[in-house]
């Protein structure tokens, strides 16, 4: 069956933190007078911390706990009662990511192609803001974040609330994300066809692209 919609996951595949989370921690850290905190110690921190996280809610709370446990430590008090806020906002600002090279021709060339283009990402309440100051939310009919929906991916009902909204069946819907659990075989599981956008140094599996242009010639 023709696709008609692509919907995209937004970190690691639309976007990244720019330079690095590591460098945004750093960078307000010092602020509040800690210092002697390299961007690669706390980059190194931050995925210990979010890989001992199963089913995390995209929430402020839950922001709150991880970024208190990257600095353990290191700051006298927790940044949950000090500089946890300004960092909270810093990462609904523009500049503290970077929009990959190939999204947006890949998104000109799918709308030229009349293909409908979606959001499915599980993210907190500011991920509609930040497509805004990024400049991407035009190209998006829909955008379904987890913290609004209530569930996650890779639960079926996130993608089905997506194919809903937009009012398709899921076999016309081709979902695109950097994780194979959460993007291809959550997609897969609620009847979307999937593939997973290879970035960095990520093991291949069956389903890459190594560039989401390839979309638009599929």
């Amino acid at each position: 069956m023709k696709i008609e919609a692509v919907t995209f996951d937004v970190g690691g595949t639309l976007i990244e933190p720019w330079p690095s989370v590591g460098h945004v921690y750093a960078e307000v850290a010092t602020l509040h007078g800690i210092r002697d905190v390299t961007p690669e110690l706390l980059d190194g921190r931050f995925r210990t911390a979010w890989r001992a996280r199963k089913d995390f809610l995209n929430t402020r709370v839950g922001w709150r706990e991880v970024v208190d446990e990257v600095f353990a430590g290191l700051a006298i008090e927790p940044p949950g009662v000090t500089f946890f806020s300004e960092l909270y906002e810093r990462f609904a600002q523009a500049d503290a990511w970077r929009v990959f090279d190939d999204v947006l021709p890949a998104l000109d060339l799918l709308r030229s192609r009349r293909i409908r283009l979606a959001v499915i990402s599980n993210w907190d309440e500011r991920l509609r803001i930040l497509l805004g100051r990024l400049g991407l939310d035009r190209h998006f009919e829909t955008i379904v974040i987890s913290c609004e929906a209530g569930c996650s991916k890779p639960a079926s009902a996130i993608f089905e609330r997506a194919a809903t909204e937009m009012q398709l069946e899921a076999e016309t819907i081709l979902h695109v994300g950097d994780n194979v659990e959460a993007d291809v075989l959550g997609a897969r599981s609620a009847g979307f066809h999937a593939r997973r956008i290879r970035r960095g140094n990520a093991a291949p599996s069956e389903c890459d692209v190594a560039s989401l242009i390839e979309l638009g010639q599929m």
